[in-house]
């Protein structure tokens, strides 16, 4: 049996809802002989890194897989690399507006999600679900996060795998957000567990193609 943590960051910029918590709310507990534990973490700079690793202390989790909201993209975006760098646009969710601050001191400039994203992304296809590999994480508590969790399986919890994944708005949040996509609650589920199963599934990644020109 292994285990995941699966994290989903509270609603922020003014939104009622985030489709990342309510994703995560609607996974099952178990695929397969595998667990599945989901985690409700604050869009606040650095609390949001110290629950998670509270949560990998006391869960102890073979990986950790984290849900945020990316407000205009079309498909389910599986992030590749995470940035040493807070540069908030907007306050998160309790004032904090970090400007070109590194996100840990002693880290690299970048570190790159070991999870297997390739295979990820076939088997998302493969299910009919619009989903693409994503070379930005942006510079908010999402790639906070992602980098965060990354720097501490780096130098504290090297047998274990993370990485993040970015969805799109919920049908609701775009009513008066005119041209702005969006994907429906069943389809983010199904695609999110797709990749959960196949994170369980895939030791190595796949060598395939999946880039960008620019």
């Amino acid at each position: 049996m292994k285990k995941i943590l699966v994290t989903g960051f509270d609603p922020f910029g003014g939104e009622k809802i985030n489709p990342a918590l309510e994703v995560i709310k609607l996974l099952p507990k178990k695929i397969g002989e595998n667990e599945v534990k989901i985690l409700e973490i604050p869009t606040v700079w650095k609390k949001s890194i110290k629950k998670i690793e509270d949560e990998i202390n006391a869960y102890n989790p073979d990986y950790i897989l984290s849900i945020g909201q990316a407000g205009g993209r079309t498909d389910i975006s599986i992030e590749r690399v995470a940035i040493n760098i807070d540069d908030y646009r907007i306050p998160d969710n309790e004032g904090n507006q970090p400007i070109d601050k590194k996100i840990f001191e002693n880290g690299k400039d970048a570190y790159f999600s070991n999870l297997p994203i390739k295979a990820m992304l076939k088997e998302i296809q493969k299910a009919g679900i619009p989903a693409s590999i994503s070379n930005t994480a942006g510079t908010f508590v999402c790639n906070h996060v992602f980098y965060g969790v990354r720097y501490l399986l780096e130098t504290k919890f090297k047998d274990k795998k993370s990485g993040f994944i970015h969805i799109p708005y919920l049908p609701e949040q775009v009513v008066y957000k005119n041209n702005t996509g969006s994907m429906g609650i069943e389809i983010l589920v199904k695609g999110i567990t797709i990749a959960i199963q196949t994170i369980f599934e895939y030791n190595e990644d796949l060598k395939v193609g999946a880039g960008t020109i620019c």
